[in-house]
């Protein structure tokens, strides 16, 4: 991270039943564990959803449709130490392929090759506090959403 750059940043929320597709991660100086939805950066002149379609495909090698913009969110957060300022595109999305909807876990690539698992958690599990999900105040805006689409 570069403590004096706002980095621009897309994730999605794939849905499934009442679990969100998010990858783990682990903070070595709080020694927590966290979750994320996947994304990555948007780079310059690349809108939010072409940045989305383009870090899911690097990612897990998928292909969505369906986009749906949620909202934005600013998280200015402590990460292994380190101070982290991020504006945050939210977007909802399907898959084309339905498999990854089957998988109760499947392995992603990071972009320098690393290695991550993914797995469908239920809402329910950050709701209670059992799981942490980031950037905070995502679960709001999944709250949110879900309010919207019931009325």
């Amino acid at each position: 991270m570069n403590p004096a750059v706002i980095r621009p940043l897309v994730i999605c929320l794939f849905k499934n039943k009442d679990s969100i597709l998010v990858a783990e991660g682990f903070d070595s100086v709080k020694k927590e564990h966290f979750y994320r939805p996947i994304g990555g950066g948007i780079e310059f002149g690349e809108s939010s959803s072409d940045a989305l379609k383009r870090e899911v495909k690097e990612e897990i090698r998928a292909v969505i449709t369906d986009l749906k913009y949620l909202g934005m969110i600013e998280s200015i957060f402590a990460f292994n130490g380190e101070v982290g300022h991020e504006i945050v595109m939210v977007y909802d999305a399907k898959f084309i392929d339905a498999e990854f909807y089957r998988k109760s876990t499947f392995m992603g690539k990071e972009d320098d090759g690393t290695p991550f698992k993914l797995f469908w958690k239920p809402i329910s599990e950050f709701q209670s506090g059992n799981l942490r999900l980031v950037p905070e105040n995502l679960l709001n805006l999944i709250i949110e959403d879900k309010r919207k689409n019931e009325l």
